[in-house]
């Protein structure tokens, strides 16, 4: 079985797409692709016998959209605008159940915790913000004292948040004492991308330096740099079984990692526009979709065996 382009869904989008997420929903079992893009919608996605059916437009967000993370138990979906509102959706009916001001550039990047409770997102300033799902509301606010958080992840075991910057530097806090315990140096340039492995031990981030750091998150060092794309590395994601890693570049392409040996493995072509801005895993991470600013959605099949 290969690595191979097995859906294209042209013209998803009015505009450039930034961002995407898939996710299975453990209620009904529908696997959910969803997209944002800088026609201010969000679209949801059923992925279902190799092919994409449109479910849901969901409209509200005034500016483009920036960001989109889906909860755990795949039943919703949060987004996030240059608007600075962060609305939280519901997958199975479509309909918008909390809209979050979060005050002037204070929501970038969103990422929901593991228990689904909190929404993190960084801020131009710099913070960590936790809003509570329920609530809507700012709950915690962490000072990373540096320059705008531009991306930002959970720790699948909700121990830590790592959060990468406009200076290259990563921030590491401990989620239990709200303290921040490491900063982490490598980059040169903004980091867009920032992602756990799935044990937690392994922190991989993209940056406009076009290189791919990881670092050893418990002894706060930097284990590798990957290096292979021709221009910034936009989006970074760990595969479910933790041997591998995708990145997206602004070079066209979407590189499959061994987390491993730290190798590419393959490489795919199909995005016609420079800026492919997001790529992530299915959750067996057999498949991955694609987002780029030539406004199409691709799924490629992604053998585990390589």
């Amino acid at each position: 079985m290969n690595h191979s382009l097995i859906f294209k869904q042209e013209q998803a989008h009015k505009d450039s797409i930034w961002t995407c997420a898939w996710g299975r929903n453990e209620k009904d079992g529908i696997e959910n692709i969803v997209s944002g893009s800088i026609d201010d919608t969000v679209k949801v996605w059923k992925w279902a016998d190799e092919k994409l059916d449109l479910r849901f437009v969901l409209e509200g967000h005034q500016l483009g959209v920036i960001s989109v993370d889906i909860n755990p138990t795949g039943t919703l979906a949060a987004t996030s605008s240059l608007d600075s509102h962060v609305k939280v959706w519901d997958l199975e009916t479509g309909k918008l159940a909390k809209s979050i001001d979060a005050g002037p550039v204070d929501a970038w990047t969103v990422a929901f915790s593991p228990d689904s409770r909190f929404l993190a997102s960084g801020s131009h300033t710099g913070k960590v913000n936790l809003f509570g799902v329920d609530s809507g509301r700012k709950e915690t606010s962490m000072d990373t004292r540096g320059k705008f958080t531009m991306s930002i992840a959970y720790s699948p075991n909700g121990k830590y948040i790592a959060s990468g910057a406009l200076d290259g530097i990563v921030n590491v806090f401990d989620m239990t004492t709200g303290k921040l315990i490491h900063t982490l140096e490598g980059h040169a340039m903004a980091i867009r991308s920032i992602c756990f492995s799935p044990d937690s031990q392994l922190l991989v981030t993209g940056s406009d330096d076009g290189q791919i750091k990881i670092y050893d998150v418990e002894h706060a060092n930097l284990a590798g740099t990957v290096s292979g794309h021709g221009s910034w590395v936009l989006s970074t994601a760990f595969s479910p079984d933790n041997t591998h890693f995708i990145s997206g570049s602004s070079d066209k392409t979407v590189k499959i990692w061994n987390a491993g040996t730290r190798q590419c493995v393959h490489t795919f072509y199909e995005h016609t526009d420079q800026v492919v801005w997001s790529a992530k895993y299915n959750g067996s991470g057999t498949r991955v979709v694609s987002v780029s600013d030539d406004r199409a959605l691709h799924v490629y099949n992604c053998p585990i065996a390589t």
